[in-house]
């Protein structure tokens, strides 16, 4: 290492030098990088106008879409508000008219309803009539009298009944059905029934008991009374009708007091209600009709007889007309035979041949002799 001055000297100053240069080449990098910094910030600077330029073109265009879907939801809302409105308003006039029409047929069954209450209360008066009609013994005689002649009245010809019809003990049961034999079939129609309500209105077992004693009491002696006036031997039937006006009353008599009913038949008295008296009534017309059919058998009888008889003179007449046609069929086959013999010999006669020259007398073919056809040829 020298120790010369000048060469330090000269070493410091080219140290100094390449320092300066240094130093400039820093300060111009230096000043660069600010000069890059700059632009680089004035054009991030622009990129940012550009960007809030775009974000206000942008922004312009939502609020305008904004504004578009704000009117679109408006007029939409509009629209529903308008259909809501129709559909309410038609709902209400539908809903008031339903109403009105509900209102109206309420009317109508309130006005049916009145005319049905004083129906009821028509008939509680009727039903009160009624009551007091059969609490007495003579008007519920007249109702069962009715009933039965109703019933009789709708299902026989009329002169096969008679009402109040005197019989030879000089009895007169209500009404009389006459048979094919000429034997009535007597029908009563006066029931006791005061000891039916009696039973009825029984409240305790004792009263029912009494009711009840009573009841069978009345019946086996108007059941004994019927047979004894109305069952006359060879002049009635041996059977005869006592008649119910109420099938009610019938029912009971049949669950409760089933003993009298067979004491009543076993005294050939028949216990019979409405509906049973028109079953027998259909069967009295059976009756009737197969007698009115064995009257009518001896004319029926001789009616087949003469036309039978009429059946066998046509059976006759035929017989002798279809001997006529053969007769006459028989006639015209002959007639045929005949005529096609004609005709077969005419030709032979028409082959024969003729000289021009007469042939001698000897010679000639005589003319065949007419002779009558016999019958077959």
């Amino acid at each position: 290492m020298t120790d010369d001055p000048l060469i330090l000297a000269g070493a410091a100053l080219a140290a100094l030098a390449v320092l300066a240069a240094l130093v400039a080449i820093a300060v111009a990098s230096i000043r660069k990088m600010r000069r890059a910094d700059a632009e680089a910030a004035e054009k991030r600077m622009a990129e940012l106008a550009r960007l809030q330029v775009e974000t206000s073109a942008r922004l312009s265009e939502m609020r305008d879409m904004l504004a578009g879907r704000q009117a679109e939801l408006h007029r939409a809302v509009n629209e529903r508000l308008d259909s809501v409105t129709h559909h309410l308003s038609q709902s209400m006039t539908a809903t008031r008219q339903h109403t009105a029409d509900n209102l109206a047929k309420l009317n109508e069954r309130l006005a049916v309803i009145d005319g049905a209450q004083k129906n009821i209360t028509e008939l509680a008066t009727q039903v009160s009539s009624l009551q007091s009609v059969l609490s007495n013994k003579q008007s519920r005689g007249a109702f069962g009298q009715g009933r039965m002649e109703v019933i009789i009245q709708d299902g026989l010809p009329k002169d096969c009944y008679a009402f109040q019809f005197t019989l030879s003990n000089r009895s007169r049961p209500d009404c009389a059905i006459f048979l094919p034999d000429q034997r009535p079939l007597v029908i009563d129609a006066k029931f006791p029934l005061e000891a039916v309500n009696a039973f009825r209105d029984a409240r305790t077992d004792e009263e029912r008991t009494r009711a009840a004693a009573r009841l069978r009491a009345d019946i086996n002696r108007h059941v004994a009374d019927i047979a004894q006036k109305y069952l006359i031997p060879g002049e009635t039937q041996d059977l005869a009708l006592m008649f119910v006006p109420s099938e009610s009353v019938y029912a009971e008599l049949y669950d409760g007091f089933d003993d009298v009913v067979q004491k009543a038949y076993r005294s050939k008295v028949v216990i019979v209600s409405p509906s049973l008296l028109m079953l027998a009534i259909n069967v009295i017309q059976q009756i009737q009709k197969d007698a009115r059919m064995r009257e009518a058998a001896d004319k029926i009888h001789a009616e087949v007889g003469h036309m039978m008889d009429d059946i066998r003179r046509l059976q006759d007449r035929v017989a002798k007309l279809q001997q006529h046609h053969g007769q006459a069929g028989e006639d015209l086959r002959q007639i045929l035979i005949s005529a096609e013999k004609v005709e077969k010999r005419g030709a032979r006669i028409r082959e024969v041949e003729f000289d021009d020259d007469v042939e001698p007398a000897g010679n000639v073919i005589p003319a065949p002799i007419p002779r009558k056809l016999q019958v077959g040829e």
